[in-house]
């Protein structure tokens, strides 16, 4: 069994951005925070918390999401956001059951994914794909 090597360190964390965060972030406001939060990790499993005052910082596998209303100042708009998941039809599941809309049901696209589309409530557009090669 082959162990596992750790990754280099991030030779800019500290110097511009926090350690573990890619240098691009996804934002999305809402005026109902906590309700997407909650989509999150219920359907992507996501892990993080909301909090009032500041943004949710959520991780979505190796990747982060913002999640805040805008403090008044932002508006509210929809995001289209392309996610890989462990599995793309449950995960699609998961999504029709906590109230989104199917765009695309889950098929086999000819460049090795598995891919399905919902439109959240909130207005959000997630593309969920699983890689099975071609």
């Amino acid at each position: 069994m082959m162990g596992h090597t750790p990754a280099p360190p991030d030779p800019s964390a500290g110097r511009f951005k926090p350690a573990g965060w890619p240098t691009v972030t996804p934002r999305l406001v809402t005026p109902d925070v906590a309700g997407l939060v909650e989509f999150l990790v219920m359907v992507f499993e996501a892990r993080g918390e909301c909090r009032e005052g500041a943004p949710s910082d959520m991780r979505i596998g190796d990747s982060m999401i913002m999640v805040s209303d805008g403090g008044g100042i932002r508006e509210a708009l929809p995001a289209f956001l392309h996610v890989y998941v462990e599995d793309a039809d449950e995960t699609w599941r998961r999504a029709i059951g906590r109230g989104a809309q199917s765009i695309e049901a889950p098929r086999d696209m000819p460049y090795g994914d598995r891919r399905a589309m919902i439109r959240d409530r909130w207005g959000n557009l997630w593309q969920i794909a699983t890689h099975r090669g071609r």
